[in-house]
């Protein structure tokens, strides 16, 4: 199989030693939207895809427990703003990640009551170079603060913690329906994508050490980002912060109703293959 993963810092922990645990499969590296359009295209049979994509296809499948969420401050994607929150008119948005787009687009209408005008804002962009009232930063650029005046910061991680009062999930593991994967293959890939999350959390300070450098923070930086601000197992918490994500998500771009007797993995869209059990 073809096996597409993001590049950034907080994905290192979910295929650690992955390309050991299963040789068979090409594992790709990419920016999480790029990833969603390659599996919605047939390019990936299983892919860490923004959490967001899993609303826009029935036929998406949960493969795996391991995911990329938080239960509070993040670090990671952040609103930088120009201006106070509630007066922000244009908002510039990091084209990596479009579950952060809307996340960031439901915290600002809920919160403090604007709609912005929204702008791209390229990956190979420096911040400075855009002119907005505030910038969506994600990834590992966003652990660093950008050049300039800016009068507010926002972990969007904390902030959907503080107002949701549930996790949130931003990429898990998921396969198409056309994706060819048998059950057989997807209860060995499940396994050995488990099993990489489980050693990349038992590694976090070899992670961090060999990482450190190369997105320009120190040791205890990395280590810290990685073991106290992400969280990595997809529980029943996490599945009722999809299911409220969805829910508010929808309302921004038209998606399935609800239905609020269903579980919050059903309400959320979700289905998770049989080989896979979900932990509390």
């Amino acid at each position: 199989m073809r096996i597409g993963a993001v590049s950034y810092l907080n994905t290192k922990p979910l295929v650690y030693r992955l390309k050991e645990l299963a040789p068979q499969h090409e594992l790709v590296f990419d920016l999480p939207s790029r990833l969603a359009d390659g599996l919605a295209a047939g390019r990936f049979d299983v892919a860490l895809i923004p959490s967001i994509e899993l609303f826009s296809d029935p036929s998406y499948t949960i493969v795996s427990d391991a995911c990329i969420a938080c239960r509070g401050p993040v670090r990671s994607v952040k609103l930088f703003s120009r201006v106070p929150l509630e007066s922000i008119r244009t908002l510039a948005l990091d084209e990596g990640s479009r579950t952060s787009v809307a996340l960031v687009q439901i915290l600002l209408k809920e919160q403090y009551g604007v709609l912005p005008e929204v702008l791209p804002f390229p990956i190979d962009a420096a911040p400075e170079a855009i002119a907005a009232d505030a910038l969506l930063m994600i990834g590992d650029r966003a652990m660093r603060r950008p050049r300039g005046a800016f009068v507010a910061e926002l972990d969007l991680g904390e902030a959907w913690r503080q107002w949701a009062k549930l996790p949130f999930v931003f990429a898990m593991w998921v396969a198409g329906q056309e994706s060819g994967v048998r059950s057989q293959e997807s209860g060995e890939l499940s396994a050995a994508l488990a099993k990489s999350r489980d050693l990349g959390v038992a590694h976090v300070e070899e992670i961090a050490e060999r990482e450190h450098g190369e997105v320009g923070l120190s040791y205890d930086e990395c280590l810290t980002y990685l073991r106290d601000h992400l969280h990595f197992y997809l529980g029943e918490r996490e599945g009722e912060g999809l299911a409220l994500f969805r829910e508010y998500a929808s309302r921004l771009d038209p998606a399935p109703p609800l239905n609020r007797s269903l579980s919050p993995w059903e309400r959320a869209g979700v289905r998770v293959t049989d080989n896979e059990r979900i932990p509390s």
